[in-house]
């Protein structure tokens, strides 16, 4: 894919930011037509309403998977990624709830279970970030809900997900290219990236038994709502220019990693980590 122009000034004053207010809007769009990878199969989905999330959504249904995603409050988007879902032929359901509570997350788990019929594969995907620019400043109540939302979110639709996922059923979960590299900007989001890295290979470990593969995908700089929740538009402008192939990437060029991982592609997968992040070369 060709350099791209650069992204323009921007920014929302909410995290998670809503997609259908960003410019140019990210492209989720799959680029190849659907042979059945996934047909049958019932995927959830944290944080679908948006960005990489509504990526892997549409994605998923092409490949004829029914769907269930979980959002926090961007009716909206969510609305947009159900329409887009059964655009595909398939089933779409949405659920809202604060997936760092473990209630609220168990209980959106079980009920897209029960809509759905089972669960054979979990995406844990929703995250949440912020700009930090002095160590000091960040708070415990700040630092409590980066992690309320990227790792205990994590765990909680796991143990919730795990009762229902059957043999050769696949959990894919969202990490950062921050996780490897680091980032002196974004410390909170960095350090729960990590954190879940080390939590998909502990589990890989634990649920082989079970017949059930846990994998990671790290994306880079991706053109999705954290964006303009994250930053000032001065810092926004240009977004993704600093990376090898001198351009931020788009959803649907991640999705394809969740695919890969969470169909019979990937059967021999588990504990690893893909790297969709133009170009950046990091640990694994």
């Amino acid at each position: 894919m060709s350099k791209q122009s650069a992204i323009p000034g921007q920014s929302q004053t909410t995290m998670p930011a809503d997609e259908h207010k960003m410019h140019p809007a990210p492209d989720y769009t799959p680029r190849h037509r659907g042979v059945g990878k996934l047909k049958g199969k019932r995927a959830i989905i944290t944080g679908g309403d948006s960005g990489i999330g509504r990526a892997v959504a549409v994605l998923f249904a092409r490949e004829g998977a029914d769907i269930g995603i979980i959002y926090l409050q961007e009716d909206q988007d969510a609305q947009d990624t159900l329409r887009l879902i059964e655009n595909e032929g398939t089933q779409g359901h949405a659920v809202r709830a604060d997936i760092g509570d473990r209630t609220q997350a168990f209980d959106a788990v079980n009920h897209l279970a029960d809509k759905l019929g089972g669960i054979d594969i979990l995406v844990n995907n929703a995250a949440q970030q912020w700009l930090e620019m002095d160590l000091h400043a960040i708070t415990e109540d700040h630092l409590r809900r980066s992690f309320d939302s990227n790792v205990m979110g994590y765990f909680f639709c796991t143990q919730a997900a795990i009762d229902h996922i059957p043999e050769g059923g696949s959990i894919v979960n969202t990490a950062s290219v921050n996780a490897f590299k680091g980032n002196g900007k974004l410390i909170s989001y960095s350090s729960t990236r990590g954190a879940i890295t080390a939590f998909s290979r502990s589990i890989a470990t634990q649920l082989v038994e079970d017949g059930i593969r846990v994998n990671c995908v790290a994306p880079g700089p991706i053109w999705t709502p954290f964006i303009p929740g994250t930053m000032p538009a001065e810092m926004v402008e240009g977004f993704g220019e600093h990376v090898p192939m001198g351009r931020p990437g788009q959803p649907w060029e991640v999705a394809t990693s969740y695919l890969f991982l969470a169909s019979d592609d990937g059967a021999y997968f588990t504990g690893q980590t893909l790297h969709p992040n133009g170009g950046v070369i990091v640990g694994s």
